[in-house]
């Protein structure tokens, strides 16, 4: 049986590949994708919300309940990625790889970080101010007090330390999420690579920077004791994301560089040739085009 998927030295390549065409698009453009990006991530979340306001269930069974979050979760992911949306944390291992291979200028990554963050912030707060604060779809309990509750054991239990360290543990999976999702050539195979770190994660009780600008911001709109503006900055933004930058620029994005292409200036991936930068004239015409996530462009659809 022939399985029809990258080798792991291929997704790095195209992760590179990814990683270029992320730092080069243009501004406007990366931050409405970003925007989209957290809108979609922000669904995902309250799902995660209105499968937790379960009393009993909270009380008796909270693995359960955590492990039914987690399974439902993904879908978020899958809708970013598969769309071609841009976040974050996923640019984190991108760009870092493209950077390393000295295919982009490292400025440009800080400037590409700053602007999905702001784009993803963007989305989110809209999403909590305008779907689920005005449409009042947490109002009432159960659904109130699950949010409520969630934040806070998100904020207010765990100190500095644990958010950051949770954060590293966070986008480490994340990233082998869009990772597996290169990885895979049809959709399926996509949606299953991309489904189970991203489970992962969410039932180990990770924190993810740009789902606590879903979880906390909702939070704060339904008046939850001891959530602030700047409780959510100091905990839910500063460690989330400096875990986040670590889990996936070091954990993934660097040592999967170092391991298969950092003796290497550029490698052909099947379906496409390669010109003396590595790139082939269809990919060099796809950069100009929308970055599809998932799928590095024309770099892993060579067979298409």
């Amino acid at each position: 049986m022939t399985l029809d998927s990258l080798s792991p030295a291929e997704v790095v390549e195209a992760v590179a590949r990814t990683g270029v065409q992320k730092g080069n698009m243009r501004l406007d453009k990366v931050f409405f994708s970003a925007i989209s990006a957290g809108c979609l991530l922000g669904f995902a979340c309250g799902t995660v919300l209105s499968t937790n306001a379960t009393p009993w269930f909270q009380e008796n069974a909270p693995g359960l309940m955590r492990t039914l979050s987690a399974l439902v979760f993904p879908y978020g992911l899958c809708m970013i990625i598969l769309t071609g949306a841009d976040l974050c944390t996923g640019s984190f291992m991108f760009t870092t790889v493209a950077v390393l291979q000295r295919r982009l200028p490292w400025w440009k990554m800080l400037i590409h970080w700053a602007v999905t963050f702001l784009g993803n912030l963007a989305g989110s707060l809209f999403l909590v101010t305008i779907i689920f604060g005005y449409g009042e779809v947490f109002s009432a309990d159960p659904f109130e007090s699950a949010v409520v509750s969630f934040a806070t054991k998100k904020q207010v239990t765990p100190d500095f330390r644990m958010i950051f360290l949770r954060g590293i543990g966070c986008n480490w999976l994340v990233c082998l999420a869009c990772y597996f999702g290169l990885q895979g050539r049809d959709l399926a195979s996509k949606i299953v690579g991309i489904w189970w770190p991203t489970f992962a994660f969410v039932s180990l009780g990770f924190d993810h920077v740009v789902a606590n600008m879903t979880f906390i911001p909702l939070a704060i709109w339904v008046d939850a004791p001891k959530i602030t503006v700047g409780l959510y900055i100091w905990k839910g933004i500063i460690p989330t994301l400096l875990g986040n930058i670590l889990g996936g620029g070091l954990f993934c994005g660097t040592y999967y560089w170092y391991m298969y292409l950092l003796d290497i200036n550029a490698m052909a991936i099947p379906g496409l040739g390669k010109n003396e930068s590595g790139q082939s004239s269809r990919e060099k015409l796809s950069f100009k085009k929308d970055d599809v996530e998932a799928s590095a462009g024309v770099a892993t659809q060579g067979a298409v």
